[in-house]
């Protein structure tokens, strides 16, 4: 497994737009992306499936933006990567809906599959939220956590 570009970008915008948008006012894309020094027109791509998957809403007009779609407690880092597009299986084997020649008779398969459901569960159980609370005071004087 290896989460791309975009799904790292796709987290901390997600979580920037989070933090900007506390008072419920959309953000716009060339303010997340001065903030998160990430390029505009990627963003935009990447809101786009946002959007599709209902994490986030836009709306039009001066003052416009995008904001969180839903409570911060009900997203999770699973759901924001899997709108962005990130598998997130550590091996082939590890995707219970490919077929295998050898899934009857190959034992590393079920270390596979359980490997991959621990990453699916542990990022299924972190919340924007959850994240926003333990980790917002660390990172008060910058909303980019990491630089990629």
């Amino acid at each position: 497994m290896r989460i791309t570009t975009r799904g790292r970008y796709a987290l901390r915008a997600t979580l920037a737009l989070a933090r900007l948008s506390m008072d419920g006012s959309p953000v716009s894309i060339s303010r997340l992306s001065e903030k998160e020094q990430i390029s505009s027109v990627f963003l935009e791509q990447i809101f786009f499936k946002l959007r599709k998957a209902g994490i986030v809403e836009s709306i039009r007009g001066p003052g416009g933006g995008f904001k969180i779609s839903q409570p911060l407690d009900q997203i999770t880092i699973k759901n924001v990567l899997d709108a962005a597009g990130e598998g997130l299986v550590l091996s082939p084997c590890g995707n219970i809906k490919k077929s295998c020649s050898h899934l009857n008779d190959c034992i590393s398969y079920a270390i596979w599959a359980e490997a991959t459901e621990l990453v699916n569960n542990f990022f299924s159980s972190m919340t924007l939220g959850s994240i926003i609370k333990k980790y917002s005071a660390q990172f008060d004087n910058n909303i980019a956590s990491c630089k990629d």
